[in-house]
C-alpha cells in the first residue's frame, strides 16, 4: 500500500453531477482566470465544457456548453490546433467527432468532423483515440473490431486511411503516438505493437512480457509515451498492472505496480489500471529510472508511481475513478472523473491537505 505519511500537500474539491461522467480532460487555458475542462457525459451521451475560477480556492464548476453524441463516449481528448481549441471524442457505436472550442468562453462553436462509416471506418466500439499534435494532426483510431485507422483533416475535406484489418481476430483498447510517424497499439494480452507509416503493412515491431507472472490474459487499456523520451512507454491494464517498456531494450518491461516480471513487486492496486500518464509535478528520483507515472484504477485509486519506490496515494475513493487528466499548463492541478457521478480538482502543492 502507499504510504499515507508520504502524501504531498493538497487541495481537493469535490463536485456532484446530475449525470454519471466518463472521461476528463483539460482544455489549453488563455487566461490565469478561466480554466475550461471538457467530459464526456454518458447518459444520455453528450460532450460538456465546464468552467471555473482558478482565483477561487473552492471553485465550482459551471455547464457552459454541451454536444449530444449518438452513443456514450469511449475515448476523449483536447488539443489545439492551428491556434483552435478542440475536442475529439470516440463513441461505443464506432464514430469519431471534433468539435471546435471557444478558448475564452468554452462555448463549443461546431462540429468539424463525424465519421461513422462501418464499411470503411469502424463497426464496433472505438476505445481509444489519440491526436498527433506536433506535425501532422493526424488522429489515430484503435478499436475493439481489430482495425486501425489513421485519420487527416484537411482544409477542405478529411481523409481515413486504414491502417490495420485483423477482422475482429485481435481487439485494439489503446493508442498513443510517439513521433510524427510513429505510434503504438495495446489491446488483450500484455504485448504493444510499434507502427510507422513509413513503412506499411503491419507493426514494425512488438513488445512482449509476462501478465500476472503468466497466470492471467490480462488488458491493456492506456498508454502514455514521454514527448521528451520517447523510446519509453508507459501501459496500464488489468490486475493493477503498470509497465514500462524501454524501446532500445524491448523484450524487457520494467514492473512500476502490480503483479509482474519482478518477485519483489507489490500489488498496488489489484483491479483494473483505466489510466496512465507522465507525472511532470513529482520530482524525478533518478535521471536513469522511469519518470513518474499517476494512474486511476476501478478500485478508487489515484497514485504516484516510481520505479523502485513506494506508491505515494493521492486519492482512495468508495468508487471506481474512470478517468484523470494532469493540466499541461499547471501540472500541479488533477482533475478526475468518479463512477458515482462526481467530477473531483486535485491542486497540489498550496497548502496543508484539504477535502472540499
Amino acid at each position: 500500500m502507499a504510504d499515507s505519511g508520504d502524501r504531498r500537500r493538497f487541495i481537493y474539491n469535490l463536485h456532484e453531477q446530475s449525470k454519471p461522467v466518463g472521461a476528463v480532460r483539460w482544455l489549453p487555458s488563455v487566461s490565469p482566470f478561466l480554466r475550461l475542462a471538457a467530459m464526456s457525459v454518458l447518459s444520455p451521451p453528450a460532450i460538456e465544457i465546464h468552467s471555473f475560477s482558478s482565483q477561487n480556492p473552492n471553485p465550482n464548476l459551471n455547464l457552459v456548453s454541451s454536444y449530444p453524441l449518438p452513443s456514450p463516449a469511449t475515448s476523449l481528448t483536447s488539443f489545439k490546433s492551428h491556434n483552435s481549441t478542440l475536442v475529439a471524442a470516440s463513441t461505443s457505436t464506432g464514430s469519431l467527432h471534433i468539435f471546435s472550442v471557444n478558448p475564452y468562453e468554452g462555448k463549443i462553436e461546431s462540429q468539424i468532423i463525424s465519421i461513422s462509416d462501418k464499411d470503411s471506418f469502424h463497426c464496433g466500439p472505438i476505445q481509444s483515440i489519440d491526436v498527433e499534435t506536433s506535425s501532422t494532426g493526424e488522429c489515430a483510431t484503435a478499436g475493439e473490431d481489430g482495425r486501425v485507422n489513421l485519420v487527416l483533416v484537411g482544409e477542405d475535406k478529411v481523409e481515413n486511411f486504414r491502417v490495420c484489418e485483423s477482422d475482429g481476430l485481435v481487439a485494439y483498447t489503446a493508442v498513443k503516438w510517439g513521433s510524427p510517424v510513429e505510434f503504438v497499439t495495446g489491446g488483450v494480452g500484455p504485448g504493444l505493437q510499434w507502427w510507422d507509416k513509413r513503412r506499411p503493412g503491419g507493426p514494425v515491431a512488438q513488445f512482449k512480457g509476462v501478465w500476472g507472472r503468466g497466470t492471467v490474459t490480462g488488458m491493456i487499456h492506456s498508454i502514455d509515451i514521454h514527448p521528451s523520451r520517447k523510446h519509453t512507454c508507459v501501459v496500464g491494464g488489468s490486475s493493477g498492472a503498470v509497465y514500462a517498456w524501454d524501446l532500445r531494450w524491448q523484450q524487457q518491461a520494467i514492473t512500476l505496480a502490480g503483479t509482474g516480471l519482478e518477485a519483489k513487486s507489490q500489488p498496488f492496486s489489484e483491479s483494473e489500471v483505466w489510466e496512465v500518464k507522465y507525472d511532470a509535478f513529482t520530482p524525478q528520483a533518478s535521471s536513469t529510472k522511469v519518470l513518474p507515472v499517476m494512474m486511476c484504477s476501478e478500485d478508487g485509486f489515484l497514485a504516484v508511481l516510481q520505479q523502485d519506490e513506494r506508491p505515494v496515494q493521492l486519492l482512495e475513493e468508495p468508487c471506481a475513478i474512470n478517468s484523470f487528466d494532469i493540466d499541461p499548463q499547471n501540472p500541479s492541478d488533477v482533475i478526475v472523473a468518479l463512477e458515482w457521478e462526481s467530477v473531483g480538482i486535485l491542486s497540489r502543492g498550496r497548502g496543508e491537505t484539504e477535502m472540499a
